[in-house]
């Protein structure tokens, strides 16, 4: 336990001290693979603790967008007002979602295809509404400040890296204590034997319900801050399902159900991935989905040479797991 704490230490202090001594570009990138690896361990909480296979996280990332991205640009509400009425909604989404799934024993590949369903329902919903800019987007208007304003969720790119950071360690934090907690071991019986954990008296509708909760909750965070880092939203891009492909990668990669994997997975994924998108682009080629099947052959890889994801094999290496 003291290695994984002085290991976790060094690790965020590399990660305060990175915009320092990185340009404009890499602090872009570093801001993504957090973004990636906060919406990753979001999803981990349904899937990996719970054992709910989502394939529909997208909904709460453009829900939650539109619905703080809509009240400031029309109002100008607060984002912080936006936030919480996000948090509000998806957290309805979710519990309508997993009423309707868990209610009728709908579970497995049935369930991930109803969170698909519900993400493309959405989708369409989201283009007839002219109120939100429909199938031609949402542009928020953009201010360029070098101050921090904070309020208005306004400033620099540094700002956005340290918020993004924030985000991640706290839900590090909070996903450690969920683990710990008598949810994670609630959670932890259903997901490895749903009709056993019925037996011995927990209630799996309402713990399953509570997972979905908080998922959907903790996504909605990275919607709004989706929506005021890129300032415009198309239903055809956040609602798509290979937004929530690329949500779920990180988590699947790095190690499905572990703290460190989704953290760990978003690194290898966005780094690799935008490092080969590059490559390409300087070598002035043009191919066509190739971060698509990049993102194949390595899921590919993975499941065949480390089904448990990358994560718990190098925990063994540094001597963090038996």
């Amino acid at each position: 336990m003291k290695r994984e704490f002085l290991y976790l230490g060094v690790l965020a202090a590399l990660l305060a001290a990175f915009p320092a001594f990185a340009g404009p570009y890499a602090l872009s990138v570093a801001t993504l693979i957090l973004y990636f690896a906060y919406t990753g361990q979001a999803w981990n909480v349904m899937m990996g603790f719970a054992g709910q296979l989502s394939l529909g996280h997208a909904l709460y990332v453009g829900v939650a967008g539109y619905v703080a991205g809509g009240l400031f640009y029309h109002y100008e509400t607060p984002p912080l007002l936006g936030l919480i009425l996000a948090i509000l909604a998806c957290t309805a989404f979710g519990l309508l979602i997993g009423f309707l799934a868990f209610r009728f024993r709908i579970s497995g590949v049935y369930f991930a295809l109803l969170t698909i369903a519900f993400a493309e329902f959405t989708r369409i919903g989201f283009d007839h509404l002219d109120w939100f800019g429909g199938p031609g987007g949402m542009f928020l208007k953009v201010a360029q400040r070098d101050a921090w304003d904070v309020l208005n969720f306004r400033g620099p790119p540094l700002m956005y890296y340290y918020a993004m950071l924030l985000l991640t360690g706290l839900a590090l934090a909070g996903c450690w204590l969920l683990l710990k907690s008598k949810a994670g071991f609630y959670w932890q019986a259903i997901r490895e034997n749903e009709e056993a954990a019925q037996a011995l008296g927990i209630n799996v509708f309402r713990w399953k319900m509570a997972a979905v909760a908080i998922s959907s909750a903790m996504t909605a965070v990275s919607g709004v801050f989706f929506a005021f880092y890129y300032n415009n939203l198309f239903p055809e891009q956040i609602f798509n399902i290979s937004r929530s492909i690329e949500i779920i990668l990180g988590p699947i990669i790095g190690g499905v159900g572990t703290l460190f994997g989704p953290i760990l997975g978003a690194a290898v994924l966005t780094l690799l991935s935008d490092g080969i998108t590059e490559s390409i682009a300087a070598l002035g080629w043009e191919v066509p989905g190739v971060k698509q099947v990049f993102y194949g052959v390595v899921l590919l890889a993975v499941v065949m040479f480390l089904p448990n994801g990358i994560w718990p094999a190098l925990a063994r290496k540094l001597g963090l797991r038996k």
